[in-house]
């Protein structure tokens, strides 16, 4: 009986009015770093609500004073590799046919460098370019990448490392002086 006083019907434990906050101000960094896995708008909007919701029901295992972020990281990308495994005999858009028939010629050099970026991001295997996203464009260190990862630090570096060279050499750069002025850019070519 005291159990249900403390925690109304419907609300697991550990979820209250500090963890909502926490989870609201979450968002737009698992919006990024879901489109980043999955290049797609609604499937990476499905991800992070999948991600709230299992946070929310699940709030009582998040260590407060821990990093909620990597804990949030963590749960959205365990649900990416789930969803994928069910998907893997769904065939998407493989050539691309479809997606360069929705896209419109740019107006500003930033937005063909930032596509060039994109197109160069989409070749490096997945695991490298989930690294870099977290390292580059999220700040985590290679410690919390790492732990969201469940691999090595050491692998952490070198899936990092071996990303940003294939992007500079993708996009035809002599190094890291080439970058634009994009902070996504910077941030994912730039040294850590």
């Amino acid at each position: 009986m005291m159990t249900s006083l403390l925690h109304p019907v419907g609300t697991p434990a550990g979820a209250d009015s500090e963890m909502r906050d926490l989870l609201l101000g979450a968002i737009p960094a698992l919006r990024a770093f879901a489109y980043s896995l999955t290049y797609d708008l609604d499937r990476s909007d499905d991800l992070v609500q999948d991600t709230l919701v299992r946070a929310w029901t699940k709030a009582d295992s998040f260590a407060r004073g821990t990093n909620l972020t990597a804990w949030l990281f963590t749960i959205l990308r365990n649900l990416f590799y789930s969803e994928q495994r069910k998907r893997k005999r769904e065939v998407e858009d493989a050539d691309g046919a479809h997606a360069g028939r929705l896209t419109s010629l740019p107006e500003q050099e930033i937005r063909v460098e930032m596509r060039e970026f994109q197109a160069a991001l989409d070749l490096l295997p997945l695991s490298q370019r989930e690294a870099l996203v977290l390292v580059g464009a999220q700040s985590f260190t290679y410690e919390e990448a790492a732990e969201i990862c469940g691999v090595a630090v050491g692998t952490m570096k070198s899936r990092v490392s071996r990303a940003r060279g294939r992007l500079i050499e993708t996009l035809g750069m002599n190094g890291t002086e080439d970058i634009g002025a994009d902070a996504l850019t910077r941030a994912a070519l730039g040294g850590a």
